[in-house]
């Protein structure tokens, strides 16, 4: 089937346009409640958001769908993504959404749906929702007295600020650390400098100021350079750069330099594999991550289990072959242990936990092997099929036989913007460049 709705992270796109309207929003409350109304109980949904703008205009829409259907409504308001998953599970939840389009600018917005269990949903019951928005669910909806009720959650950062404390164990505290953390102007400007402190840390917030406008504006997980200034700054031991819903992070070390999801993912693996934690010898990550880190898990017998891009491809992996740590290059980290998405607050906490275990800087902590030569680079496209016409094709073949067996090719498009990915990775730095640069012209006629 093809997907209309649903990308790779749930439904994404600008906000009051197509899908992102206040109409689609509520048939897909109405879709996703009937497709969770299983049994006789009074059926619930927890839905949370981050701080854009839009999310006033979706949140009361996906409201009046799902109370249209018959089933509940609690109302978290800002919250990160990961704390939606944990509370779906925490208030024996029929289904969990969140309201947030995470690394996108304020003008997106997007709905990304949890199971009962917490879990992203499958391709299989999106497209079972996705049909049922395409239907008339007239005949679905609940009698007068059978509406749903909605509320609104008291206490929803506090419950979140005890979760990720509690991921630390009780004898690991963050005293003498002078920690930076930019919370992107996003979901968890409040819960993640809370956090940091309670566990002793001396904590410089940032991007903790949203205004429904701001939210990664020159901040973040995908604009380092204020957490970068301002480390600096402060002679801070560490920065955290988290994305607008949390749920992925990106580090800086005291020198400035950039600690990304892979070098997190090298950090937790050989932690707990030193610590017996490990539940397999190895870890689950995607297709765009560094060859450097298959090798360095190889030197400590451990090994690379990849999936295609999208933490949940990640998560389903993990959860069929029995890994307890994944994650991507852009700071999905996914520890099952703890959550059951990505959460950049906790993976942010276990690093500190090795830096603490440690005592050493965050330089030499959090750099366990050197990057083979990676360059990514996107071309934006609107509508049309440019991967799919023989020149494309052919100049990504040729690309991929230039750089030989050491080196590789990923095209993709992105499932949460109108671009085309492409990826090179090789031992020689200007020949991958070509590579990549090849190929981006050839998309780019094409789609012209």
């Amino acid at each position: 089937m093809t997907r209309s709705y649903f990308g790779t992270d749930g439904i994404r796109g600008t906000a009051n346009s197509w899908p992102i309207t206040p109409d689609v929003a509520m048939k897909v409350g109405m879709a996703a409640g009937l497709a969770f109304k299983r049994g006789n109980h009074r059926h619930r949904v927890v839905i949370g958001k981050d701080t854009r703008l839009s999310g006033y205009m979706i949140e009361p829409a996906l409201t009046a769908g799902f109370t249209a259907v018959g089933m509940d409504v609690v109302l978290c308001g800002p919250v990160p993504t990961p704390g939606i998953a944990m509370l779906t599970r925490s208030l024996r939840a029929d289904l969990g959404v969140m309201i947030s389009a995470s690394h996108n600018p304020f003008a997106d917005n997007g709905i990304k749906l949890f199971g009962p269990d917490g879990y992203k949903l499958s391709d299989e019951i999106e497209g079972e929702i996705e049909r049922m928005i395409e239907s008339d669910m007239s005949r679905s909806l609940a009698s007068p007295s059978e509406l749903g009720r909605a509320k609104r959650l008291d206490g929803v950062r506090d419950r979140y600020v005890e979760y990720a404390k509690r991921t630390l164990p009780r004898a690991i505290s963050l005293e003498g650390l002078r920690v930076v953390v930019d919370c992107a102007n996003g979901a968890a400007y409040r819960v993640a400098p809370d956090v940091l402190w309670e566990l002793g840390a001396e904590v410089v917030p940032i991007g903790v100021n949203p205004d429904g406008l701001n939210i990664n504006r020159e901040c973040g997980s995908t604009s380092l350079d204020a957490v970068c200034a301002k480390v600096h700054e402060v002679r801070a031991d560490i920065g955290i750069a988290l994305d607008g819903d949390a749920d992925r992070v990106i580090l800086v070390d005291e020198k400035g330099r950039v600690v990304d999801g892979d070098q997190l993912m090298a950090v937790v693996a050989e932690s707990f594999a030193e610590d017996g934690r490990l539940a397999r010898p190895g870890i689950v990550a995607t297709i765009m991550s560094n060859l450097g880190l298959e090798r360095f898990l190889a030197g400590k017998g451990l090994s690379l289990h990849r999936t295609k891009v999208g933490d949940r491809y990640v998560v389903e992996a993990m959860r069929a072959e029995g890994y307890n740590v994944g994650g991507e290059q852009s700071g999905h980290i996914v520890l099952s242990d703890y959550s059951t998405t990505g959460d950049g607050l906790v993976a942010a906490l276990q690093v500190l936990a090795c830096v603490q275990k440690h005592g050493r800087p965050v330089s030499e902590v959090c750099h366990k092997f050197e990057p083979m030569p990676q360059i990514l680079k996107n071309i934006r496209v609107k509508g049309g099929r440019p991967l799919e016409t023989d020149a494309v094709s052919a100049a990504i073949a040729e690309a991929t036989a230039r750089l030989g067996a050491t080196g590789r090719i990923v095209v993709r498009p992105s499932g949460t913007e109108p671009l085309i990915r492409v990826m090179g990775e090789g031992e020689n730095a200007s020949l991958v460049s070509a590579a990549v640069d090849d190929i981006i012209t050839a998309i780019g006629k094409a789609a012209a």
